[in-house]
């Protein structure tokens, strides 16, 4: 009898991917091709008006990347053929019936679908987050359903569709099992249809600006979202998206992954990869530029990372071992259980990594680093910023009406740039004051299952307790921020 393999399964698949410009997307596509390039084809739905245009993303945004130059140096002089070979740019998108598709014969060629298209942004228009975040996990099932060879619709989803709840969080959709109750009184998707163009259409009768628009559509969001119970935008339309999976799978073989804070990469690759600032890294850079001298956060509780290849790891295994099954399953992929790490320790991680290795301003000076005041409650913080900055702004006020325009920009200026930091921090709040622990046992049992049933597990390993916090944070993740991230701005 021939042994498993998780290579043997993905040999000759078809793969769809939505969210291929993405961070997951991109390693995830990385991944597939340099391990096992007897793959038949992996399609990217990219936002384009013809497949020409979507060929172009694809290789400025994608392929392009220096994520693929350890897949260059192998294929040589064949990257290029192999890669129009296997990799199609599909025009298409997310927020649209049928995806966008109008290829109707991929529903008789894709076998797996990677659904990872996503905005992130906390801090997202409600229109654009709900179009894409829910309603396009919508239109992306009603797809797979027609796929007549479909074995697999892999979503992913986030562990902080949890709220802010504390304590043991399992795999499953319980933190949500409220909501769900409210939505049997009601049609969710057309009353929030409902109240997003009630709210353009008055924005546009008004005649303002498309800042106020967007401005207007962030608070919505906000709004909306604590109706509900969740604290941003990002989180509850996440969360929304996982309930309509729940609502209209039927028969659909499917898993839905819920990662933590995805970091850069552990290995695979090759270190440190990282594309744009994920949740923590705008912390660590600020900090790093010496513009942070202070946080919110309690420095006791433990942040949950994962670094995306470990993550890109699970995702194929959980795609071969549930494939073709009807049951529905949950995995949390993190390290807050079985690897945790507390906020505490991470500055003192990066404290000493940037005292080592000081950032240079482009003048030339030298920034030293400092220790930041940690703030574990939102009241002290808001003391700090009384005395430190709402005080000066008063009197930087009472000083423009005395003194006429040039203090008036100045206090515009320092206005600004205050209620922006403000609205981070309560963007932020949710997760460093986060008290829960994200229970991972479905992927602990989807390690054991891989090592027990494929002879090639090891290719594919996610074990967060390899994890050495202090030398991937200093030696990998610092350092791969600070080159494909910090340096390029």
């Amino acid at each position: 009898m021939e042994s498993a393999s998780i290579l043997r399964y993905l040999e000759g698949k078809t793969i769809l991917v939505t969210g291929g410009t993405g961070f997951l997307g991109m390693v995830f596509l990385e991944k597939i091709l340099r391990v096992q390039p007897d793959v038949q084809k992996i399609y990217l739905l990219l936002r384009a008006s013809d497949t020409k245009s979507a060929t172009k993303r694809m290789n400025n945004e994608i392929i392009g990347k220096e994520l693929f130059r350890v897949l260059k140096e192998k294929r040589g002089a064949d990257f290029d053929s192999f890669i129009s070979e296997k990799v199609v740019a599909l025009p298409g998108d997310v927020t649209s019936e049928n995806l966008g598709v109008k290829d109707l014969k991929v529903y008789n060629e894709i076998q797996i679908i990677f659904n990872c298209a996503a905005t992130t942004n906390f801090d997202e228009r409600y229109d654009i987050a709900l179009d894409v975040n829910t309603f396009g996990v919508l239109y992306a099932i009603d797809f797979a359903k027609k796929c007549s060879k479909l074995e697999m619709f892999l979503h992913v989803s986030t562990a902080y569709v949890c709220g802010e709840r504390g304590g043991l969080l399992l795999e499953d959709s319980s933190s949500m099992d409220e909501m769900i109750k409210q939505m049997t009184k009601f049609d969710f998707e057309a009353v929030e249809k409902k109240l997003v163009k009630e709210k353009l259409n008055e924005l546009k009768a008004q005649g303002v600006s498309q800042e106020v628009i967007t401005n207007t559509m962030k608070d919505f969001g906000i709004e909306r979202a604590k109706v509900y119970g969740w604290p941003n935008t990002y989180v509850f339309t996440k969360a929304m998206g996982e309930i309509y999976i729940g609502r209209l799978k039927h028969n659909l073989p499917h898993v839905i992954v819920r990662p933590t804070v995805v970091t850069s990469t552990y290995k695979e690759p090759f270190p440190g990869w990282i594309q744009g600032f994920r949740t923590i890294d705008s912390v660590i850079a600020s900090y790093y530029k010496g513009k942070l001298p202070c946080l919110l956060v309690d420095p006791m509780l433990v942040f949950d990372m994962i670094p995306v290849d470990m993550l890109v790891n699970s995702i194929i295994v959980a795609m071969a071992v549930n494939a073709n099954k009807s049951s529905s399953i949950i995995y949390h992929v993190g390290t807050s259980l079985r690897n945790p790490i507390k906020f505490c320790d991470i500055h003192d991680i990066v404290f000493k990594y940037c005292t080592e290795n000081p950032w240079i301003n482009k003048d030339g000076t030298i920034v030293k680093a400092g220790k930041f005041t940690m703030f574990k409650t939102m009241a002290s913080f808001h003391m700090y910023m009384q005395i430190r900055y709402m005080l000066p702004l008063q009197g930087l006020r009472l000083v423009n009406i005395a003194f006429g325009q040039y203090f008036q920009d100045l206090y515009v200026n320092y206005d600004r740039k205050l209620r922006l930091v403000m609205r981070l921090v309560e963007l932020y709040k949710p997760y460093m004051l986060f008290k829960g622990i994200f229970d991972d046992t479905n992927s602990e049992e989807l390690q054991r299952i891989a090592i027990e049933t494929y002879t090639d597990a090891e290719m594919f390993k996610s074990d967060p307790k390899c994890i050495n916090w202090e030398d991937y944070i200093s030696n990998t993740h610092v350092p791969g921020l600070r080159k494909h991230v910090m340096l390029k701005k």
